[in-house]
């Protein structure tokens, strides 16, 4: 049997929809609705329906093969056999850092296209390969700061499976890997997490979207979503470090600032795995409260991330210059 539940504090009916039959779920009184079905397992497409509004992708899917419109795929992560048993990064003071888009670094455009180039990159010198963002977004091709679906691998880069063998092959090299992830929004094609709950506020903006809810009602469960999602890439997918995007356009006013608390928890799933794992912002402002440590007012991450190439050849290709 799989329990499959999904977050809908204000719905009053929500229901699975799997094989072509409609299964009501039951609500707690956390406003979380779950299941157990034997109708769900690994390769299962699923949706939810949320007072008859639907199929929707669940906000969590680690899977969307179809898109971000098509059903979520249930993944079972136990199911790949790494080969990197006993792997440290190494240090990230002595980084070389390789920043890469995967849709564009080969001709493939894939994840296992990257791993065809990664022997070249050993003998460069590379100790780092940072991915630009891989979750989810509308359409083959895109920057990926659009991401929808934030726990679910690209599809057409080759989805879950092919990330875990790239991840796994640069580990077998002696490069470790970094995940660009984005916290501050999320693209608005595919965003179907409003239609579940307050993820999203108006009390704030940014530049691209809807500001993140991180410190209004039901926000505990908002932050808990973003935070899964961190450990999840560092965990399931044995990523050594995750670099945040724009910082500065998160918000959050609580007694403990979402940063210092991601940046915990990261620290204590390190030594839970025996990994050393890293926090580094990409921050506008500069401010170097970002990587002060907690113990001095700071947030405790590990780097800022140093922004003069990203940003000039983000102009060069979109004549942006904002920022």
């Amino acid at each position: 049997m799989t329990t499959v539940s999904v977050w809908a504090p204000e719905a009053h009916q929500v229901e699975l929809e799997c094989g072509g039959s409609r299964m009501p779920m039951d609500r707690r009184a956390d406003g979380w609705w779950s299941l157990q079905t034997s109708r769900v397992m690994h390769g299962s497409d699923y949706a939810f329906r949320v007072d008859g509004n639907g199929p929707l992708p669940d906000p969590r899917s680690a899977w969307q093969p179809q898109g971000v419109h098509g059903p979520s795929r249930w993944l079972d992560h136990s199911r790949f056999v790494w080969n990197d048993a006993g792997w440290q990064a190494p240090p990230l003071a002595a980084a070389v850092i390789q920043e890469i888009h995967v849709g564009t670094f080969t001709p493939a455009g894939t994840f296992d296209g990257v791993i065809d180039r990664l022997d070249h990159l050993a003998e460069l010198g590379v100790t780092h390969l940072e991915l630009m963002p891989v979750a989810e977004f509308p359409g083959e091709r895109g920057w990926g700061y659009d991401g929808v679906d934030l726990y679910a691998p690209h599809h057409a880069y080759g989805g879950p499976e092919g990330l875990k063998r790239l991840v796994d092959a640069c580990h077998c090299r002696g490069i470790a890997v970094l995940l660009d992830v984005v916290y501050n929004h999320l693209g608005p094609d595919g965003n179907y997490l409003a239609q579940f709950g307050p993820y999203f506020t108006d009390r704030y903006h940014t530049p691209w979207g809807d500001a993140v809810n991180l410190d209004g009602p039901d926000s505990d469960t908002v932050r808990r979503f973003f935070i899964d999602n961190a450990l999840m890439w560092l965990r399931d997918y044995h990523i050594d470090g995750l670099r945040l995007d724009a910082v500065h356009a998160i918000v959050d006013t609580s007694a403990t600032h979402f940063l210092e608390q991601l940046a915990a928890e990261v620290q204590r799933l390190g030594r839970e795995l025996g990994r050393h794992l890293v926090v580094i912002a990409e921050n506008d402002r500069n401010d170097p409260r970002v990587a002060r440590p907690v113990e001095t007012g700071g947030y405790g991450l590990d780097a800022q991330w140093n922004e003069d190439f990203h940003h000039a050849l983000h102009a060069l290709l979109t004549g942006e210059s904002d920022g």
